[in-house]
């Protein structure tokens, strides 16, 4: 606080609340989903440089491309398989919500949970269908 204020405050007889802050606020699931979306977003952009890269090795580095095939298909490429996927659905899912907010839909604070939920259980089950699918109609 700067001097100016700090007078002002004692002249008023009371303290000046603070700021409003991370640490005071506990957190929400729609400001949690929030933060996520941004993070998933940022995350869907380096992701896309990655697959420009691995189009571009398989178009010519043969093989370079069959090394990265092999990783891929490790347990640790499996698992950013399943991540990249999850957090594209997820993206999209709450890219989805936030169309229904522009149109005014589901600004009631239970909506707005339901909703978060949604979003939440609904990609973890379209990113674990997707890869059954994978895994039992296009698996070896």
């Amino acid at each position: 606080m700067s001097k100016t204020s700090r007078k002002s405050s004692a002249v008023l007889g009371r303290e000046r609340p603070l700021s409003p802050h991370l640490q005071i606020y506990k957190p929400q699931i729609s400001s949690v989903l929030s933060i996520t979306h941004r993070f998933s977003g940022i995350g869907l952009f380096m992701l896309q440089f990655l697959l420009a890269g691995w189009l571009w090795v398989g178009a010519f580095e043969p093989e370079l491309f069959e090394q990265v095939n092999g990783f891929l298909a490790s347990p640790l490429g499996l698992a950013g398989l399943v991540a990249a996927v999850f957090v594209l659905i997820y993206n999209l899912l709450h890219g989805i919500r936030h169309y229904l907010w522009d149109r005014g839909v589901g600004f009631e604070i239970a909506t707005v949970c339901k909703t978060a939920w949604l979003i939440i259980f609904g990609s973890i089950l379209i990113t674990a269908g997707y890869f059954y699918w994978v895994l039992t109609c296009c698996g070896n």
